[in-house]
């Protein structure tokens, strides 16, 4: 969910409580449930009992921000836990399938989110600080390599440039401008194979860049604030530009 959209939400003096339907477009039974804050955090806490971390632009966030609104309305008490949660609780699971590693997440048996997270970036970097232009050439390289461009990859690709290169404008020529020009014209192909594909335009992403930095944990935020508020289902793209930013901003925290 967007800032717009929640201060949207907030505006509305009729707004009902938001719902895990509104947010995650669940059908099964909870899709009517509204959203708890006690939900988001016993989500977050099953995020870092399973993974070490909690997803940044993951299902606890997305719970926490609609809650919050739920509360700030009055549509919902601020201490309290939705049915679904109390009857059937919360599960995160991580599989392993080599050098990925499948996430699902679930809040009374329906998921709410399953990403794809791999090693690649580790494993081609190194243990070295990831600067921005190296995990977005690691998006490159992911699964979704072939992913034709369109307006949210665009997107993160210009706030992922603007960050490396310490500025508020993409510049012409760059990444940004020319994700942007593939997405615009993405848009008109009919056929995906005639499409420009994730991996054309970030594959040498570092010599692209005018300039470049380590990606920080504030980086991968404003990357993945940007992916989602271009996305209808507000879902990163797994193995895209916010994933991979957002892999890099973990690794460097331990390094």
């Amino acid at each position: 969910m967007s800032q717009g959209q929640l201060q949207k939400l907030q505006s509305d003096e009729e707004q009902e409580a938001i719902t895990y339907g509104d947010v995650f477009g669940v059908r099964g039974a909870i899709a009517s449930e509204p959203v708890a804050s006690g939900d988001a955090a016993i989500m977050k806490s099953a995020e870092r009992s399973v993974l070490g971390y909690s997803q940044i632009g993951g299902p606890a966030s997305v719970m926490q921000a609609a809650s919050g609104v739920n509360v700030a309305t009055g549509a919902v008490d601020p201490n309290t836990v939705s049915d679904a949660v109390l009857n059937r609780g919360v599960t995160v699971t991580q599989d392993n399938i080599g050098d990925t590693q499948i996430v699902t997440e679930k809040v009374g048996g329906e998921v709410v989110g399953q990403y794809v997270e791999q090693t690649l970036v580790e494993s081609t970097l190194g243990m070295d600080s990831i600067t921005i232009g190296e995990a977005l050439e690691a998006a490159a390289y992911s699964e979704a390599a072939d992913k034709p461009i369109d307006e949210s990859d665009a997107a993160a690709i210009k706030a992922a440039e603007v960050r490396a290169i310490g500025s508020n404008t993409t510049p012409a020529g760059g990444i940004g401008a020319q994700a942007q020009s593939a997405a615009q014209l993405n848009a008109l192909i009919m056929r995906d194979e005639n499409k420009t594909t994730l991996s054309d335009v970030l594959a040498d992403a570092s010599t692209k860049l005018s300039g470049d930095k380590m990606v920080t944990r504030e980086d991968a935020e404003g990357v993945i604030g940007a992916e989602i508020r271009n996305k209808a289902d507000m879902m990163t793209t797994p193995g895209g530009v916010a994933a991979s930013m957002a892999a890099a901003a973990r690794l460097n925290q331990n390094v």
